[in-house]
């Protein structure tokens, strides 16, 4: 089993930083300079249990915290945004339900009209005037098996010039010469 390569916040650190700002309103901001509307709710709390093989065969095991924000649309005209304490409050509710592995990676869960469905790490966050905004972001997928695949981040070689046994090295993980899957 590899080792959790995800550097991303922890459940913990996301309770610490918001007992540290009970008094602020909490605002999430899920693409530079695009907010979760005044209007969110936290609709549900997912403890998920990773446990995956990548195309490498190798096998990989993690937690994550995923918290769903939604935006009603019976309270388009909401301007104030859910205070920190409340959010606090919800999330407390939670753990004596079901207890936070608090070693786990964070992530939200949101969508908008504009925006397709996706699970945002947490990348940052910053107190600006009484607020206390989470950035989010999307993280791209990728082949966690590059070595044991052949692959690399990116090729600028001419492959139509390259010996057959450099190609073999070269092919994409999961074409009919590559090395797995």
């Amino acid at each position: 089993m590899q080792a959790n390569k995800h550097k991303h916040m922890k459940t913990q650190d996301l309770f610490t930083i918001l007992e540290n700002n009970k008094d602020k309103a909490l605002l999430f901001e899920y693409t530079p300079s695009l907010f979760v509307g005044a209007n969110y709710h936290i609709t549900e709390v997912k403890h998920v249990n990773i446990d995956s093989v990548d195309c490498g065969a190798q096998t990989d095991a993690w937690k994550e915290t995923i918290i769903q924000l939604w935006e009603s649309p019976n309270e388009l005209d909401k301007t104030e945004y859910m205070s920190v304490y409340k959010a606090l409050s919800i999330l407390k509710k939670v753990a004596k339900m079901k207890p936070f592995a608090l070693t786990s990676e964070v992530k939200f869960e949101y969508s908008n009209a504009t925006f397709h469905t996706a699970q945002l790490f947490v990348n940052d966050f910053d107190i600006r005037d009484n607020n206390l905004i989470f950035k989010l972001a999307v993280e791209k997928t990728d082949c966690k098996a590059k070595s044991t695949c052949g692959t690399s981040a990116s090729s600028n070689t001419n492959v139509s010039t390259q010996p057959e046994a450099v190609l073999a090295e070269t092919e994409p993980c999961c074409s009919p010469g590559g090395n797995c899957c």
